[in-house]
């Protein structure tokens, strides 16, 4: 005996508590996922202003003196305790292993050691390099502590992302001098962020690359 049309088709009462469970669950999947992107974003601290950098290393007689000889050029790898200039009688050496990053090619001119200006070269050690940001005093800074992890990309590397680890937060800002105006709106100063990272790890990356950091706060 054929089947009635009623028990071919389902009820329109059926399809409508069907599409009604669907537009629910898609909305608690929605507010779950929006949910979810609300606390990445708040625990998330974007630094836009930042630098691969290493502390610079001066490299100076101990003695002032005529600059006689100029034995390395910027870029140049050196060893510890490598000749780098000589100054009257006196060899200039590194005090450490690292690369040369500028030098005072001016042969011929006194250097003053009492006034400081004796600097023949200066260097850096790429094992110290970090990831620099400055970050302003009202955009999370009081949410960051030495620990957290964090992400950074380098201009120069596209959208590659490579990790590391908040080492220090600057005590003080990069403005340390007061100014006063009858402005009723207060300056916002900056404060560096330093980001370690492996350089073993990331030898591609170089000092005085830009960079963006992401640190993600606890």
């Amino acid at each position: 005996m054929p089947e009635s049309e009623n028990e071919k088709k389902p009820s329109s009462g059926g399809r409508g508590k069907l599409i009604i469970w669907v537009i629910v669950a898609l909305i608690v999947i929605g507010g779950a996922g929006a949910g979810v992107y609300y606390y990445v974003s708040s625990k998330t601290v974007y630094i836009d202003l930042s630098q691969i950098q290493a502390p610079l290393i001066n490299l100076s007689p101990t003695n002032s003196g005529v600059l006689q000889a100029l034995y390395v050029n910027p870029g140049d790898t050196v060893t510890a305790n490598e000749p780098v200039a000589l100054v009257g009688n006196e060899v200039v050496e590194s005090q450490t292993a690292g690369e040369i990053v500028t030098t005072d090619n001016n042969i011929g001119q006194f250097m003053n050691t009492l006034t400081g200006q004796g600097t023949v070269a200066t260097m850096i050690d790429p094992t110290q390099l970090r990831v620099v940001g400055n970050l302003d005093e009202n955009k999370g800074l009081s949410n960051i502590q030495v620990g957290d992890s964090a992400t950074f990309t380098v201009d120069a590397f596209g959208g590659q992302t490579f990790k590391g680890v908040v080492d220090e937060v600057a005590p003080s800002s990069e403005q340390s001098d007061v100014v006063f105006n009858i402005s009723n709106e207060r300056p916002t100063n900056q404060f560096a962020v330093y980001v370690r990272f492996d350089p073993t790890q990331y030898p591609q990356l170089k000092n005085g690359m830009s960079a963006r950091i992401w640190v993600y706060t606890q």
